[in-house]
């Protein structure tokens, strides 16, 4: 999970190259779905769930690839603050 906040205007052409980074993310072994959700009161927050099966495939599978420099350049200039971004694991999931 990482809360992302997005340098003001810069919102659209984010959501253009988050579009593209998905192709980088979802190229590594482990991965299993990601969202990315808006903020309605503040236009420039925005919300990543990534689904990895493992930590490891995200701190090392991921962090550690070619694909990752390549997220990484498309997408980090748009940051400020940078994210912080944490670990869950489902302790309880209700879906209908």
């Amino acid at each position: 999970m990482a809360n992302l906040q997005v340098k003001e205007g810069m919102e659209q052409q984010f959501e253009i190259d988050f579009e593209t980074a998905g192709q980088y993310i979802s190229s590594i072994e482990g991965y299993k779905g990601h969202t990315l959700q808006k903020c309605i009161e503040h236009k420039n927050k925005y919300l990543l769930l990534v689904n990895w099966d493992s930590v490891e495939a995200h701190e090392i599978g991921f962090r550690k690839s070619e694909a990752y420099l390549k997220w990484k350049a498309l997408l980090h200039h748009y940051y400020e603050p940078f994210p912080e971004v944490e670990h869950y694991s489902t302790v309880l999931e209700n879906s209908f």
